[in-house]
């Protein structure tokens, strides 16, 4: 790999800068990937034209995983096309509705659903935010604010429970240091270690919960919420939203249609078939495997489409048996419910693009190259927290950055005397962070799509919090943790932090003040 310097910086800045000032995310993506391989190509704008779409962009399809994730989101969008066909959303929401008196309850319970929904980020995204859409569409809480509760809720809680299908990867990586230091201890302990640790993880879910109960926004946020209160649109207006209007316009169709248990048994059907995909793939047959080693081990791309396909099927079949769609009727919802994520499926393709051409240019390396100079040993964690954020939201992985930065982070730390453990959990956390900051990271699209929203409104109303959460962990987490401060002291000061600038900064957004306004 040729070593670009300074220049590897320029295929994810110039997307990202394209993408906020022109909204156009596919364009801007586009260019950057072009732009990138033109450097590879020693500026050849032909050679670089053509790889752009041979090596970068089919090269990403080629990749089974990411094969399987564009698949596993045609198939959940064909799924919720059934569903709403037969009228199961309009029953989802017309049933939590009744039970929703309020704005706070209809948030709450859209924070629940993320938390319950912990095995695997890009279902917990997709199944939450649909199901969820109608509902907060009727409570006039804006779409903004919705994805904004959706993509918190769908890394937080993935990256940090013991069980889901980030273990492999997290686990992997964390060994691979380990091993490389010559420390011989379980892997999967010390990832249970790190968990009190993940300060933005855990912050961000705190946060939200804090936004709920105090009913205070401030920021881009509370404009939107302003917007959707006073006048019930729930999006701006001239927005595009990431999802097709044929998909938002069903409604409940004329005689039968589901009702609420019918509406959430695809939705079950998906959540058990993982459930049970995971630990049968991950081999949890054998009988000297635990369940959470099966779930570490498991393909969850092959998993995902196991899941999804499970749940057209079910709601195939129960709207034919049920007499309220014909095959035909089913067929065509299929078809409208995968069209719907059209223009998701090509953003994430360029968005794997636009990861493959960083690391070809070495971008992450060169970052780390640059930022990892000599350290003060205090300040190892915090700095590996700024590192990895900042190339989170470059390249738009957390994965990614987490491949890269983990197997620097934790020789460093060792070598320089620093506890290992806030050491780990900030590469973890910055890139759950970074991720959420960047326009062009898989799971903030899936969160645009899934709710329906513009996808550069979605990520300018969204970064102010961000930004926020994670200032809180870096000053409150990781800076004492770098001295060794226990967390059983710092994770009580951060959310009392967080509660005090919601309080100062936040305005209401009830509907009575907002009127007496």
């Amino acid at each position: 790999m040729d070593n670009y310097g300074i220049l590897s910086l320029i295929p994810p800045l110039l997307a990202i800068v394209l993408a906020w000032r022109t909204k156009e995310v596919i364009l801007s993506l586009f260019i950057g990937v072009f732009a990138g391989a033109m450097l590879m190509a020693d500026y050849n704008p032909l050679v670089g034209f053509m790889e752009t779409l041979d090596k970068y962009m089919l090269g990403s399809l080629s990749d089974s995983w990411n094969a399987g994730i564009i698949v596993f989101l045609l198939a959940m969008g064909a799924m919720i096309g059934v569903i709403n066909k037969a009228g199961g959303v309009w029953a989802i929401g017309e049933y939590v509705a009744r039970k929703a008196h309020s704005v706070k309850n209809t948030q709450f319970a859209t924070w629940l659903m993320g938390i319950f929904i912990f095995f695997d980020d890009y279902a917990n995204t997709l199944i939450v935010g649909n199901t969820m859409r109608p509902i907060t569409d009727k409570m006039k809480i804006s779409r903004e604010k919705l994805s904004f509760i959706v993509d918190l809720t769908a890394a937080a809680v993935s990256s940090i429970v013991p069980i889901s299908t980030w273990i492999a990867f997290e686990v992997g990586v964390i060994r691979d240091g380990l091993n490389a230091i010559g420390v011989e201890q379980s892997a999967y302990t010390t990832f249970v270690q790190t968990i009190p640790y993940r300060f933005y993880s855990i912050f961000a879910l705190i946060f939200a919960l804090i936004l709920i109960y105090t009913a205070r926004d401030f920021g881009p946020m509370y404009k939107a919420e302003k917007r959707a209160r006073l006048t019930g649109r729930v999006i701006r207006e001239n927005s595009t939203p990431m999802v097709s209007k044929e998909l938002e316009a069903i409604g409940k169709p004329e005689g039968r249609s589901f009702n609420i248990f019918d509406s959430f048994l695809p939705i079950f059907a998906v959540i058990l078939v993982t459930i049970y995909g995971l630990w049968y793939n991950g081999g949890g047959t054998s009988p000297d495997k635990t369940i959470w080693q099966a779930f570490g081990d498991a393909d969850a791309s092959i998993v995902l489409l196991w899941s999804s396909f499970a749940g057209i099927l079910v709601g195939g079949l129960l709207a034919l048996i049920k007499r309220i769609l014909s095959i035909s009727e089913i067929m065509e919802s299929i078809i409208d419910g995968a069209k719907s994520m059209l223009i998701a499926c090509m953003i994430l393709l360029l968005a794997w693009s636009i990861g493959g051409i960083t690391e070809d240019l070495g971008t992450a390396n060169y970052l780390v190259s640059v930022l990892a100079g000599s350290i003060p040993p205090f300040l190892v964690p915090v700095l590996l927290y700024i590192i990895s954020g900042f190339i989170a939201f470059t390249i738009g992985s957390s994965w990614g950055t987490v491949a890269i930065v983990m197997p620097l982070a934790i020789p460093l730390g060792f070598s320089i005397g620093v506890p290992l453990l806030p050491t780990i959990a900030a590469v973890l956390t910055a890139a759950v962070m970074g991720d959420h900051c960047s326009p062009i990271s898989d799971t903030t699209i899936m969160s645009s799509t899934a709710s329906a929203v513009d996808h550069i409104d979605h990520v300018s109303t969204q970064l102010p919090y961000v930004l926020t959460v994670g200032a809180v962990a870096l000053l409150i987490g990781f800076l004492p943790a770098g001295f060794g401060v226990s967390w059983y002291f710092l994770l009580p000061l951060g959310v009392i932090a967080l509660y005090l600038i919601v309080r100062s900064v936040g305005k209401s957004v009830k509907e009575e003040d907002l009127l007496i306004s």
